[in-house]
């Protein structure tokens, strides 16, 4: 503790820029499963070799994930990591292309079995992305989202100039905002169960390809669809009208108007004369482009129409919704029969030759159905079947016998399963844990700084628990989370971040002193970027040790406001004699690493596994101000490190102190080193041992210290009490007794409770 001094406030008072945000997603499993929604599923079919079809799923965890559909239950076999935000929708185009597109507002390219890398990412649009359209004879690809705007890429256009550059070195990012350096790339082939492996990420080189603008388009967009030839392309979304375009010009054909609610799913024959579409009005209604009207509506569903899929000659639909229901309708007899019913609202389909029909849902898992009917009975095939209406209140449908169609089927025939997303949380008061709730409501307790559960409680009352595990401590919110992706996804923000202190050997930290503090913050930033330091570190020694220059490589030392001094120099005979230096609290998995989710100085956020990090990143990938923390120690000055408060002896006690006026100390100074600092400056009859002056100055510091982690409370004291004459403290607040563990921050939240400095008493109680 010091005396605060009477100068005024100097800081500079500028406002400071908005720094880099810096996020790390935690999972509690492997990398195999979707942990969120899926919002988008395709099915595809190897051009070479026996032509096995394979699956690809983006889901609202960020994720897009490759299936191999030749065993059964289908196994991931790539996992591409590189969006920040949901993924809404992918296409397929040509033998070895994925185009996704996402949230994030951002559209990207992939190679699917080649390279298997993230080969561009467009940054066009203005808001989310929300839907792909794409011909299947040519490689033109249409994206709709939020923003108002529908963009038709010319994939071999803009991919070309990959190859004319890629031999030239080019190390430089996007600067145009069009497109960034992609840092993430997917996995390689493996055996079931294998770990993925990440490819070196390819820096995308400066273009000047721009997509063509389908100009006319006043509401956000929520489907798309394009013929085989590409020559037609229809849009719709809260106009509550479907719109068809040319897409090789971008120019507006006609407006076709019929639905009264949200147009949320479009599907085009291939020839391009006929179109589907599925409303949040619950109809379906099918277009004949050539004369421009509606020439049918189906009445099937008694919710929002979300999905829709076609047979080849496009005589049946298959469709789902919010209503969980996935029905197949013959669109010349209006016959319609109810496939099966899902547990969450149906997303998107997709048909696996004529035999199966891949449902993605809210749920993490994917279910595969029959798509045909089978000849198991005319009672039960006629329980199914209705023969739709064609007005929106035709809800009473006429069933072939009379009663409500039952499902056809009850069970799938297979299931990719997920694992549960988490829909709620709650962090404790030590900041340091948080309590979850998963969509199968098993709660768990994770340790945030080093990214684990460390307890799996079950379906318990999730406020209960919260209650039962509520602890009366006051911390810094150094850190926000939130659940969007099913995971956690931890938030760190410059300064703030660095706000929370705790001693060093509240954490166990091996040989820690009394006195030492550790910033949670930083620890925790350099458990993440661990991998990171060690890579760069090793690529610098072997650099220098091959130039000849002996001198030492990046090191990082001490950091201000009393953090931890340590030495990261590289050993050149121990490449990962770094490792030792991060404290096992702050210690992250290798087995399930988290995801790091940024962005630097250049182009746009970005995401990747930790472990994946190679070292190269620099300022241009990663903020400054988390390369500062991990690599130099460095941190912004904070406010309110410091707690403020008046020590005065109680009334009616004649107890002296040896200062006056008010003091200060570090926020998680505990109770117990307020009465060590009261029985150093108490004014009582001198002990038979006491050899040293009363007038020793209150900022003395003990020679065992180190000096950014001292004291007054702590120091080597002045007067040396013989046990039978040490008087006993107690420190009272608002005439209550504080227990001695009890922090001055927690004082300040839990009993003084009120705005002002903080005053505290003390009073000699006899001893027992």
């Amino acid at each position: 503790m010091h005396r605060v001094g009477s100068t005024g406030n100097t800081a500079n008072t500028t406002r400071p820029r908005k720094e880099k945000r810096f996020t790390y997603v935690l999972r509690d499993s492997n990398d195999y499963k979707h942990c969120s929604g899926i919002n988008c599923v395709k099915v595809g079919t190897l051009s070479e070799g026996d032509g096995k079809d394979f699956l690809v799923t983006g889901s609202r965890d960020g994720t897009i994930k490759r299936w191999d559909l030749s065993e059964d239950p289908a196994v991931c076999r790539a996992t591409f990591e590189s969006h920040v935000d949901w993924v809404n929708d992918v296409v397929l185009t040509g033998d070895d292309t994925l185009v996704s597109c996402s949230s994030d507002t951002t559209l990207k390219t992939w190679r699917l079995f080649s390279s298997r890398e993230c080969t561009r990412t467009f940054r066009h649009h203005s808001d989310y992305v929300t839907a792909l359209a794409s011909a299947k004879h040519s490689n033109i690809v249409a994206s709709g989202g939020l923003g108002c705007e529908v963009f038709i890429w010319d994939l071999e256009a803009a991919m070309t100039p990959i190859a004319k550059v890629a031999h030239e070195g080019t190390d430089e990012g996007a600067t145009d905002g069009s497109f960034t350096p992609s840092l993430v790339s997917t996995t390689v082939d493996r055996p079931a169960n294998a770990k993925s492996d990440v490819s070196t990420p390819q820096v995308t080189p400066p273009q000047d390809y721009a997509p063509i603008l389908a100009k006319g388009h006043k509401e956000s967009i929520y489907a798309l669809s394009m013929n085989d030839a590409g020559t037609t392309l229809v849009s719709g979304g809260t106009e509550k009208a479907v719109r068809v375009w040319d897409p090789r010009t971008g120019t507006k054909q006609m407006k076709l108007k019929g639905h009264t609610d949200n147009v949320r799913a479009l599907r085009l024959d291939p020839t391009g004369r006929y179109c589907l579409s599925g409303s949040s009005d619950s109809m379906i209604r099918l277009w004949d482009l050539g004369q421009q009207r509606c020439v049918h509506s189906y009445a099937v569903h008694t919710d929002s129409v979300w999905a829709l899929a076609s047979t080849p000659s496009f005589s049946h639909v298959y469709s789902g919704g919010r209503d969980l229901s996935v029905y197949l309708t013959d669109l010349s007899t209006r016959e319609s029969i109810l496939l099966c019913t899902e547990r969450e609202p149906v997303l998107q389909l997709a048909l696996q030759g004529d035999e199966w029909l891949w449902v993605a849902t809210t749920d993490s898992s994917l279910n595969k159905w029959p798509a045909r009917e089978r000849m198991i009975g005319k009672k039960l095939q006629r329980a199914s079947s209705f023969v739709a209406g064609s007005l929106p209140f035709a809800r009473v449908r006429a069933c072939l016998d009379g009663s409500a169609p039952v499902p056809l089927h009850s069970a799938p025939a297979s299931v990719i399963p997920g694992t549960a997303g988490i829909v709620r949380h709650a962090i404790l008061n030590d900041r340091r844990h948080v309590l979850t709730k998963d969509a199968q409501d098993v709660c768990k307790l994770w340790e945030i700084t080093r990214g684990s559960v460390i307890k799996d409680f079950g379906k318990v009352n999730f406020e209960e628990k919260e209650k039962e595990l509520f602890e009366k401590v006051s911390v810094p919110a150094w850190f926000t989370m939130d659940t969007r992706l099913g995971s956690i996804s931890v938030h760190l923000d410059t300064p703030q971040c660095f706000s929370a202190e705790m001693y060093a050997v509240d954490l166990q930290v091996p040989n820690a002193t009394e006195e030492q503090k550790l910033n949670l913050g930083q620890e925790t930033l350099r458990g993440l970027l661990d991998r990171w330091l060690s890579r760069r570190q090793q690529k610098a020694a072997a650099a220098q040790l091959s130039n000849g220059d002996v001198a030492s490589v990046e090191s990082g030392n001490g950091g201000e406001h009393g953090t931890e001094k340590r030495s990261t120099e590289d050993s050149h005979d121990d490449p990962d004699a770094h490792k030792s230096k991060v404290i096992p609290a702050f210690e992250f998995s290798t087995s399930s690493p988290p995801s790091i989710i940024t962005e630097g100085s250049v182009g746009g956020p970005w995401r990747k596994k930790a472990t994946d990090l190679d070292g190269t990143e620099d300022e241009k990938e990663l903020p400054l101000w988390c390369i500062d923390c991990v690599l130099h120690s460095r941190l912004p000055p904070r406010d309110n490190a410091k707690c403020s408060f008046f020590l005065l002896s109680c009334e009616g006690t004649s107890l002296q102190v040896l200062t006056q006026g008010k003091l200060s100390a570090p926020r998680i100074l505990r109770i117990h080193k307020v009465v060590n600092y009261v029985l150093e400056k108490l004014v009582l009859d001198r002990p038979v041992d006491d050899t040293v002056s009363d007038s020793t100055s209150t900022s003395g510091q003990g020679s065992n210290h180190q000096s950014g982690n001292s004291h007054a409370s702590s120091r080597q004291s002045s007067r040396v009490w013989q046990q039978q004459n040490k008087p006993v403290v107690e420190i009272l607040c608002n005439n209550q007794v504080l227990p001695p563990e009890m922090s001055l921050a927690t004082v300040r939240a839990y009993v003084w409770k009120k705005p002002d400095d903080l005053t505290l008493y003390y009073r000699t109680v006899p001893s027992r």
